[in-house]
């Protein structure tokens, strides 16, 4: 039984954030500091990727781990009330991320989906990231001239 009234919970949940969240912010600021550029949420791409790099034809989704029901995550755990509508929930989010993935493959991007709780062990998620993204555009400075 939930805890909360009916307009405390839709109160709660109208302030959760689709963009800009923590993971997604770590993620990119990880990624800025060591060089590598990318725009963000580029509304002409199925899905709206987190994290765009263009030039590479290369996109990054950022996901939560409970709202796209990551599977053996301790996180994505499915709520004791109204159980019905949250997997009802989280089977459309999932549906909707294979077709926005398989769109993007179809257009010639390269789809990464790195999940909430990977985004939480710095050093693998970098590990993981640059060997998707190649290296960085970033110029090492080299010999005085």
């Amino acid at each position: 039984m939930d805890t909360l009234t009916v307009k405390q919970r839709s109160e709660r949940m109208a302030r959760i954030k689709g963009k800009d969240t923590k993971p997604e912010l770590a993620v990119r600021k990880a990624l800025f500091g060591r060089g590598y550029r990318f725009r963000l949420h580029r509304k002409d791409l199925p899905g709206k990727p987190d994290l765009v790099f263009a030039g590479r034809r290369k996109v990054v989704f950022v996901h939560g781990c409970f709202w796209h029901a990551h599977e053996n995550c301790k996180v994505a755990n499915l709520p004791k009330s109204r159980t019905e509508f949250w997997q009802a929930k989280f089977f459309r989010n999932r549906e909707r991320d294979k077709a926005n993935e398989a769109a993007l493959r179809s257009a010639g991007w390269d789809v990464l989906t790195l999940w909430e709780c990977e985004a939480r062990d710095q050093e693998n998620m970098l590990d993981r990231l640059a060997s998707y993204l190649g290296p960085s555009s970033r110029k090492t400075n080299g010999s005085a001239a």
